[in-house]
């Protein structure tokens, strides 16, 4: 049978030269939309007499979406064409009113309207939009659905189902205590420029306990990783806890040596010894300046008691609250947990204390300060 053949008939539409020279860029343009360049062919191939069937054919589209394109451009012309014609739709069901009602009540707690809950459901704030929209004067929400409340609270970005945590600034000197702070820092760069570390008037120390350090025993040996058998340390899954030691520690900023004192607990009793492990390092006439939080064993009257017992010696620098971020000690602490801390298993609580100390120690011998730099040009300037 032979194929069909398509005759060129009588152009349905006309093009001028203007819009010939239009619809031939967006056919070749890389940037239009498919449905843009799809239109433009349709009615380039259209003012050259091409058959609509034909056209369909070699664009590889509907003869009904030929046929629509072709009408449109009869009706509102060439280049409106290219875009979709207004539809009337269906009228907005939902009144403005009725959804900032909606969002008002996403934005109480359910317990200001009655509710146990602590935090909204979709579907417990449909429920009560449901019950109670006739009253308040919104009857288009009679037959309001998950989705669309969903759909209306996004559109606001609010999200009533959920929790983000803040840190309240609870401490009204929380800037004039981190100015304290880190002007502390700025005169530790001063000192490191300018002074012998090994004979110091004035030593700085950052302070902070790391307690709960958990001593915990295998109950089956660790299986060493073989080369072709497997390539990781194999532990079992079961351990025994065998108490748990606490870390008193403070860096000094200028030498970087490291003062320690491992306790079973972090009361004031064992904050003092550790002022006194500290006040035995110094030679005398050394002050002695710790940055340190506002922890009850600091403030504690046996504390200020044994500083009154060595007058000038030691001069505290109290963080904000909160501000714990601002003691460099962190930072040490972290580097602990990640080097020596992590996955570590003893066989008593003796052994744990001894592999701690063993590691300080061994900081100390080729000790490196920790340096802050975050904040020191607001201090200069």
């Amino acid at each position: 049978m032979p194929g069909r053949v398509y005759r060129k008939l009588h152009p349905e539409i006309t093009l001028t030269e203007e819009e010939r020279m239009q619809l031939e860029r967006i056919r070749q343009s890389r940037s239009e939309s498919v449905r843009h360049v799809q239109r433009a062919s349709i009615l380039l191939l259209c003012a050259d007499g091409q058959n609509k069937a034909a056209i369909a054919r070699d664009l590889g589209m509907s003869l009904v979406a030929v046929n629509g394109t072709i009408r449109r451009a009869r009706k509102v012309g060439v280049l409106q064409a290219l875009d979709d014609l207004p539809r009337s739709g269906h009228p907005e069901v939902i009144t403005p009113e009725a959804k900032a009602w909606l969002i008002s009540l996403a934005c109480q707690k359910p317990t200001a309207l009655g509710y146990p809950h602590e935090v909204w459901t979709y579907s417990l704030l449909a429920q009560h939009v449901r019950a109670h929209c006739e009253e308040a004067g919104h009857p288009s929400l009679a037959r309001l659905a998950k989705g669309t409340i969903s759909k209306i609270l996004r559109a606001q970005d609010i999200h009533p189902h959920r929790i983000e945590y803040y840190l309240e600034k609870r401490d009204p000197e929380f800037d004039a205590k981190m100015a304290e702070v880190l002007a502390v820092y700025q005169e530790v760069e001063i000192l490191r420029e300018a002074g012998d570390p090994q004979a110091p008037l004035k030593a700085i120390l950052s302070y902070d306990e790391k307690p709960g350090i958990q001593a915990i025993a295998n109950t089956a040996p660790d299986r060493l990783p073989k080369p072709g058998v497997g390539g990781t340390l194999q532990r079992d899954h079961e351990y025994v806890r065998l108490g748990t030691l606490s870390v008193l520690s403070g860096i000094d900023l200028v030498t970087g040596h490291v003062h320690h004192s491992l306790c079973e607990r972090h009361r004031s009793a064992e904050f003092i010894e550790f002022l006194k492990v500290v006040d035995a390092y110094y030679p005398p006439g050394v002050e002695i300046h710790i940055i340190l939080d506002n922890h009850s064993a600091h403030t504690s009257k046996q504390t200020r008691s044994y500083l009154e017992s060595v007058p000038g010696r030691f001069t505290f620098v109290f963080t904000p609250k909160h501000g714990s971020w601002l003691n460099i000690i962190e930072s040490f602490f972290a580097q602990m947990s990640r080097t020596v801390l992590r996955h570590i298993r003893v066989n008593s609580k003796e052994e744990l204390r001894e592999r701690i100390e063993q590691y300080l120690d061994e900081l100390n011998k080729h000790p490196v300060p920790f340096r802050w730099r975050y904040g020191l040009q607001m201090v200069r300037e």
